[in-house]
């Protein structure tokens, strides 16, 4: 912890009043009427090489392809090959946005014994952290690069880089606004001796002093990597330094919107002036373009299902996935199935290749579900799933892009996180913004069963109604004079900043 100490971030600053209508004003000035004398500026796009964070920077990549900005988006070797594989549009992704191209970088990893998609992910960002400064040397000067938006878990990874060649370096964090301030507030917490945990007895002792959100979060509502017996190997001190990092970007971005996050987003811009909240990310690039074709999937796509959803009754299904990386124990995936089956609730659920190690459980569970009961299948268009007349409910792990395509469609959760920033997710959805229930740290099929029952039966019009008004949100957020929608044209306005700049 001595190396998190030393970063503490400062919670004593007044509140800002009356700050949300002076960030939001709108730009008057078109982005195509830029000063003439300025050659377009060329954005470098770097994600870690995980879905969740791909997806939402790829979103951004053609919003500002749309803007006719000059993009490079920049993947590792192996995520590349995924998106080849299992996306038909990726070509005509590159023919309909002629100024946006793709490059690879290695992740110094044999593909064959890749931890992409497993515990092993902090592998793959310390060895692009190590050794990936070169290779982003080298693209900065052959392709003539101006701004680069740099997912934030990479750290310092190109601040030496922006500054040699004196371009911007923006922070991109796919996370919500919540877990981003939890980890710049650990430094504090510690100081505080409110951390570390102290044990299984001290998990639902109250946090107190993370302004924003006092006495809300309980110590088993903070992100995975401040648990004793955290999931996957990235250590606290590694993500709480990284978040630190991003103190010395020009710029951070946020997928989120200023009615979801409204008092967190006011604590973070007490150390983030130059803060864009541009989400939800998916609905503004629908918004503003028409809904992109390619959806970046990691899997093989089973449109089946939206064939089944057809045949069902309106809000009568509850949709379950726990995304693209989350693993299934057998007594967890036995006890979930069951909790489904005895709530006679209809569901659709989504058990990846990847997700249940035992071959023959998975048949199992399928040949036990008729198509009365359920469907099981790989992989789904999530997007069209959710937004689907028939889905009533969403069994999920709380992952930041699920969540937010939930609240658009106005689809209640029950939250069953699993690591990172989920377990803060969680609680928002069902404390803060009244959307579902949290069932962390359980896998019982009583309490799944009791869940759905509450979700789809018992409070059904409670849930919908607070998801319908955060939904009409969401969509104001995104429409023409709406928070996210400014602020985009905002950030175009800043990437221009600096654009008559070539290495």
């Amino acid at each position: 912890m001595s190396v998190i100490r030393r970063v503490l971030v400062s919670s004593h600053h007044p509140p800002l009043k009356n700050y949300h209508k002076a960030h939001i004003s709108t730009s008057e000035k078109s982005m195509e009427t830029q000063p003439k004398e300025k050659s377009s500026p060329h954005v470098l796009i770097f994600p870690c090489p995980a879905q969740g964070h791909v997806n939402s920077m790829l979103k951004l990549a053609e919003l500002l392809a749309i803007q006719n900005l000059r993009i490079t988006f920049l993947n590792t070797k192996y995520i590349y090959n995924r998106l080849i594989r299992f996306n038909d549009g990726i070509q005509a992704l590159s023919e309909c946005y002629p100024m946006l191209q793709f490059k690879t970088i290695s992740d110094f990893h044999n593909e064959e014994e890749h931890p992409g998609f497993g515990d092993r992910i902090g592998d793959v960002i310390a060895s692009l952290s190590l050794y990936g400064k070169p290779f982003l040397r080298d693209i900065i000067v052959s392709e003539k690069i101006t701004c680069i938006i740099l997912d934030g878990i990479f750290g310092e990874l190109a601040t030496d880089l922006a500054a040699e060649f004196g371009i911007q370096l923006i922070h991109f964090r796919t996370i919500s606004a919540c877990c981003f301030w939890s980890l710049l507030c650990v430094p504090n917490l510690l100081e505080c001796n409110e951390l570390p945990i102290r044990g299984e007895e001290d998990m639902d002792r109250i946090i107190r002093n993370m302004p924003g959100m006092e006495n809300l979060l309980r110590c088993r509502d903070l992100p995975s990597f401040c648990r004793e017996n955290k999931k996957g190997n990235l250590t606290l001190d590694f993500v709480v330094v990284r978040s630190q990092q991003s103190l010395k970007a020009n710029a951070l971005i946020l997928n989120t919107f200023e009615d979801l996050e409204f008092p967190i987003l006011n604590q973070i811009r007490l150390h983030f002036p130059n803060l864009y909240t541009l989400g939800p990310l998916h609905h503004l690039l629908n918004t503003i373009n028409k809904p992109s074709s390619f959806k970046s999937n990691f899997f093989k796509v089973d449109r089946t299902c939206l064939t089944w959803l057809d045949s069902q009754p309106l809000k009568s299904v509850i949709y379950v996935s726990f995304g693209s990386f989350t693993p299934l124990k057998r007594e967890e995936v036995i006890e979930i199935w069951h909790g489904l089956l005895n709530s006679k609730t209809q569901f659709l659920w989504v058990i990846r290749p990847n997700m249940v190690q035992e071959k023959g459980l998975l048949k199992m569970v399928k040949e036990g579900t008729s198509k009365e009961k359920g469907l099981i299948v790989e992989w789904v268009p999530q997007d069209e799933v959710l937004a689907h007349k028939a889905i009533g409910a969403f069994l999920t792990h709380s992952g930041w892009n699920s969540t937010l395509e939930s609240v658009v469609c106005g689809v209640p959760m029950i939250c069953w996180p699993y690591f990172a920033d989920q377990q803060v997710n969680s609680r928002f959805v069902s404390e803060v913004w009244e959307l579902g229930l949290d069932m962390k740290d359980v896998c019982d099929r009583n309490v799944v069963e009791s869940m759905v029952n509450e979700v789809m039966v018992n409070r059904k019009d409670e849930f919908l109604s607070s998801s319908k008004k955060m939904a009409d949100l969401a969509c104001k957020s995104v429409s023409s004079g709406g928070s996210s929608c400014n602020n985009f044209h905002n950030l175009i306005q800043f990437i221009w900043s600096s654009s008559s700049y070539s290495p």
